[in-house]
């Protein structure tokens, strides 16, 4: 995208006041998003973005500035910026860029900008018919499909030059039960680093007809009760309070700062004995994956909790700078107009050895939490509170009638500590994570869970 003679005067510009490092990002980006609501299309949107940023580090601070202009003088101009954020001399080191080639693991068989337009909008009125036809309870359904392909080049004063494409697809499905004033939604939004043949992976039908019957059980549904009880957390979303109310803490991004409750814990026994929690970059053709992180380190399997003792935090460069930590291939960001931060990737509870009909039968009386829904967390604390999009109620070991309004208010720290018993139904879900360097892909997960103990909002 840039020539090599013009990358290392941008570097030298960088440098000229005697940063530490200095590192550009390039990015060339094709998205596409269709959607399709009240049985017709609304939205056909194709564009494509470019643009590059430059950092340096000057001891514990970076500096960043981007531009959408990939011309010589704009990326001088960028470079000079962030060198005028200390006044010293260039130690004159001479930079040799060598290219580095990463090992693919995420293959496209078939490129999203490849596809007609036509094809695309059969598949989505497959899952708006299927939707529609469940019930006659149905009033909308809202999808969209989303897909992205993302070419980016990375250069650091360290020699590295280094560069990586990224095909995401993904589509979220949204079908809403009406009765009189009373609306319920059920939701999927499955995806994939890949191309279209993800999509053609799919069962349209299912889809449809999936959300639709989440939307109609949970409209006929009565008020949840309230208290203190068991709760069972089923995979897949479940694994988004783990994502929230304890990933987040667990990067350095809040670590450094000492803004987490799990910082100065490395060694110590913070969850449950039966809980092993990983982050992990690498999976074949994951939403959360990337052969390369946004600084151009490989990704990498992290091991964060083990047995319930911290293994590890989620660092990038400037984590490793503050905290003394090895980098986990962690650095990501939203696009070139942001600066890299420690992220989540696909980070997930590995699956346990009961199975899910064992935890059911263990519970007397309790809470089955199918299917979670959004929720907030205070990161420094890791107070939570999130809604279940689908519930039930446990009495006497089996499973009973759905119930609405289910709200799981906690802790991260002390669920962790409060899980008794794991499935070994592991499964991932994808989502958009936001943090300080924007909103990027991102898989939560885990197999069903127990927790002996969490407070339940409910209206009874």
């Amino acid at each position: 995208m840039i020539s090599k003679h013009l990358l290392l005067k941008v570097l030298d510009k960088a440098l000229s006041n005697g940063a530490d490092f200095a590192d550009i990002f390039v990015e060339s980006t094709y998205n596409s998003l269709i959607n399709y609501n009240d049985n017709k299309t609304k939205q056909n949107i194709v564009g494509r973005d470019q643009g590059a940023g430059v950092r340096v580090f000057y001891g514990q601070s970076a500096i960043y500035a981007y531009t959408n202009d990939l011309s010589e003088k704009a990326l001088i101009a960028a470079a000079a910026a962030v060198s005028q954020a200390a006044r010293g001399k260039s130690d004159g080191k001479v930079i040799n860029l060598t290219v580095r080639k990463n090992f693919d693991r995420h293959p496209v068989a078939i490129p999203s900008d490849t596809v007609s337009r036509r094809d695309k909008i059969d598949f989505i009125k497959q899952i708006n018919d299927s939707s529609r036809n469940y019930s006659d309870l149905i009033s909308q359904v809202d999808i969209t499909l989303i897909e992205k392909i993302q070419k980016v080049l990375i250069v650091n004063s360290e020699g590295l030059l280094t560069e990586d494409m990224r095909n995401y697809a993904r589509v979220n499905v949204i079908s809403i039960a009406s009765r009189g004033t009373e609306k319920q939604t059920g939701w999927e939004g499955p995806g994939g680093l890949a191309g279209y043949e993800f999509f053609k992976s799919l069962d349209p039908a299912a889809l449809g007809r999936n959300t639709a019957s989440r939307a109609v059980t949970m409209l006929q549904a009565d008020y949840a009760p309230g208290g203190k009880m068991p709760v069972i957390i089923d995979n897949g979303f479940g694994g988004v309070i783990f994502h929230e109310a304890c990933g987040h803490s667990l990067e350095t991004t809040s670590v450094a700062k000492g803004a987490s409750i799990f910082a100065g814990k490395m060694g110590e026994q913070i969850a449950s004995p039966l809980v092993t929690a990983i982050d992990d970059g690498t999976i074949p053709n994951a939403w959360g994956s990337e052969n390369i992180d946004d600084e151009g380190l490989p990704t990498r399997k992290t091991v964060l909790i083990e047995n319930g003792i911290l293994k590890s935090y989620m660092v990038d460069r400037m984590g490793s700078v503050k905290t003394g930590y090895e980098t986990t291939g962690s650095g990501r960001k939203q696009s070139y107009k942001f600066a890299p931060a420690s992220r989540m990737r696909n980070t997930y509870i590995a699956a346990g050895k009961s199975k899910l009909e064992d935890l059911i039968a263990s519970t007397e009386l309790g809470i089955y939490a199918k299917k979670m829904g959004g929720g907030s967390v205070m990161p420094g604390t890791g107070n939570f509170n999130f809604a279940v999009s689908e519930a039930y109620l446990i009495k006497k070991g089996k499973i009973q009638e759905p119930v609405r309004g289910v709200t799981l208010i906690g802790n991260g720290g002390d669920i962790l500590k409060k899980i008794s018993m794991i499935a070994d139904n592991l499964a991932l879900s994808q989502g958009m994570c936001g943090s300080v360097s924007g909103s990027v892909p991102a898989n939560v997960g885990q197999p069903a869970i127990k927790v002996d103990e969490i407070t339940i909002g409910g209206r009874k």
